[in-house]
């Protein structure tokens, strides 16, 4: 080793270099448990173990990135990582971390999910259930999320259901009445609400401009 290097912007992270070059980057405690100095000499083990660490170290900064970007459950921040090309092996270890020291908690994750897409979005039970799924959020989670989120936010399905609805509406401005029927029809389709509960509130916008007209 001919050289050990920290990274100024990524306090705790060290460049090894070997006869001159950089071969990998790994944390501080590693350094300290592999008891690597500049001087040492490394078999060919201990050439495989650095790069084990380094690898381990990659996955578990680009995953921590990832989620200061924002929130992720820990199925999506899999994919995530396997989809950049990280080893199933350091991935798994980079989520276990991760959730160890609490970043990713898909019980929280769920909730505020949950919260996001009924209040800014207008989704139902049933489509925040499916996304949920998505993301690989487990059934009884997700479901002890929404239940949660409907009963602390006081969410009437039905007048979420109109909200949407009536959001929907104020953009559609110079339309047919058939149009606006279809397109509505379509909108609070995809987000889960219940065929009769649709056609309730579409006859009821429907009138109410029928009424104005």
């Amino acid at each position: 080793i001919t050289a050990l290097r920290e990274n100024p912007r990524k306090l705790g992270r060290y460049a090894v270099h070997v006869e001159g070059k950089s071969v990998a980057v790994v944390g501080a405690a590693y350094l300290h448990e592999a008891r690597l100095a500049v001087g040492v000499m490394l078999d060919e083990a201990a050439g495989d173990r650095l790069l084990l660490a380094a690898r381990k170290i990659e996955a578990f900064d680009r995953a921590a990135a990832a989620l200061g970007r924002r929130a992720r459950s820990a199925h999506e921040l899999e994919r995530w990582l396997l989809q950049r090309g990280f080893e199933h092996v350091d991935v798994a270890d980079a989520v276990a971390r991760l959730t160890e020291i609490g970043a990713i908690d898909d019980s929280q994750f769920a909730r505020a999910f949950a919260r996001s897409r009924a209040l800014g979005k207008g989704m139902s039970r049933r489509r925040l259930t499916q996304e949920l799924a998505r993301r690989g959020v487990a059934r009884p989670m997700a479901d002890a999320a929404i239940a949660d989120v409907m009963d602390e936010e006081s969410v009437d399905e039905r007048a979420l259901l109109e909200a949407a609805a009536r959001k929907k509406l104020a953009t559609m401005h110079g339309q047919d009445p058939e149009t606006v029927k279809r397109r509505l029809y379509g909108f609070l389709a995809r987000r889960g609400y219940a065929s009769e509960d649709i056609a309730a509130v579409v006859r009821t916008l429907l009138a109410e401009l029928d009424a104005k007209a």
